[in-house]
C-alpha cells in the first residue's frame, strides 16, 4: 500500500507540471543514465572472462559472468611478499583515521575564522584560499622535507600529517558557519555554554551537511593516495592498499593475460568510494543547495 501511495504521489506530480518541465525532467534522466554508464561498465568488466576482455568489438555488458579474475587477482596477491589483507587493513585504518581527522580539522579552523574577530583572520583565510591554486606535485617536496624533518618517516603519522590540511574543507565549512547568527551564539553565552559546547550543540549540527561532504573528499584523497606510501614509507608493511594496487596494475600492463586481475584491482578500489558516497549523498545535495539557518 506504501509503495502504491508513492507512485499515485509521483504520478500526480508529474501530471501537474507543465510541458518544459516534463522535457526537462526527460533530459535529467537520460543524462543520469548516461553519467552511470562508466559505473556500469566497471562492474562488468571486472566480471567478464578471458574472451569478452579480448573481444572485438568490444562489448559493454557481461555475457558470462565469471570469478576468474577475482581468483587470478588473488593468486598474484598471494605471491606478495606482505599479505594483501597487511595493506588492506593499513588503507582502512588511515582512511578512517583521515576523515576523523580532516573533518575535525577543518570545523575547528572555520569557525574561529568566521566567527571570532582576530587580527589577520582576513588574511589567513585568504591564504587558506590561496593553496587551493597550487598543484599537488608544487608541495611534494616541501612535504617530504617537513615529514622528514620532523622524525615521523615510516609511520602512521607521516600517513595522516600530510592530508590532515584540506583548504577546500575549511571553505565549505566557513560558508556554512558564516550562515548562523550571532545573536544565537550569544544567547548560548548568555546561558552559560561556553565555546566547546557551542561548537557541538550549535555549529556541528548546522554545518553536518558540509562535514559529510568533506568527510567524502577526505575520504576519497586518503583511500586513492599513493603519495604517502610511496615517498615516507620505508617498509612494506606501512604501505597502503591503492600504492600496492597500482604497482600490481602497473606491472600487467604490457600483459594479456593478466588483464582481468587489473580489472578487479580496478572495481575493489571504486566500491569503497561509491559506498561512502551513497550513504552521504543526501548530505552533499544539501551541501550544493547551499542549506543551513534561514
Amino acid at each position: 500500500m506504501m509503495m502504491l501511495h508513492a507512485i499515485r504521489r509521483r504520478t500526480s506530480r508529474l501530471s501537474a507540471m507543465d510541458g518544459f518541465q516534463k522535457l526537462l525532467t526527460l533530459l535529467l534522466i537520460v543524462l543520469s543514465i548516461f553519467m552511470l554508464l562508466p559505473i556500469v561498465y566497471i562492474f562488468n568488466h571486472a566480471f567478464k572472462p578471458y574472451h569478452e576482455l579480448f573481444v572485438y568489438p568490444p562489448t559493454f555488458f557481461v555475457q558470462q559472468p565469471s570469478l576468474q579474475n577475482m581468483n587470478e587477482l588473488l593468486s598474484v596477491t598471494a605471491r606478495s611478499t606482505v599479505p594483501m589483507i597487511r595493506y588492506l587493513f593499513n588503507s582502512v585504518l588511515v582512511s578512517t583515521l583521515a576523515v576523523v581527522l580532516v573533518t575535525g580539522v577543518s570545523a575547528l579552523c572555520a569557525y574561529p575564522l568566521s566567527k571570532h574577530r582576530f587580527p589577520g583572520a582576513q588574511l589567513v583565510f585568504a591564504a587558506i584560499l590561496l593553496t587551493l591554486m597550487f598543484a599537488p606535485e608544487v608541495v611534494q617536496i616541501p612535504r617530504y622535507l617537513v615529514v622528514s624533518g620532523i622524525g615521523i618517516m615510516n609511520s602512521y603519522l607521516a600517513h595522516l600529517l600530510p592530508l590532515m590540511a584540506m583548504p577546500i574543507g575549511v571553505f565549505l565549512l566557513k560558508q556554512f558557519v558564516d550562515q548562523i547568527p550571532d545573536t544565537l551564539l550569544e544567547a548560548a553565552r548568555i546561558d552559560g555554554a561556553n565555546e566547546f559546547v557551542i561548537f557541538l550543540r550549535i555549529v556541528v549540527p548546522v554545518c553536518m551537511p558540509a562535514i559529510a561532504t568533506v568527510a567524502i573528499l577526505a575520504f576519497q584523497n586518503a583511500w586513492g593516495n599513493v603519495e604517502t606510501s610511496a615517498l615516507f614509507m620505508l617498509d612494506d608493511e606501512m604501505k597502503t592498499f591503492s600504492l600496492f594496487l597500482s604497482t600490481l596494475t602497473n606491472n600487467l600492463a604490457n600483459n594479456v593475460a593478466m588483464q582481468g586481475a587489473a580489472a578487479v584491482a580496478s572495481l575493489i578500489m571504486f566500491v569503497p568510494n561509491l559506498i561512502v558516497f551513497v550513504l552521504l549523498q543526501s548530505k552533499v545535495i544539501a551541501t550544493m543547495a547551499h542549506s543551513g539557518i534561514k
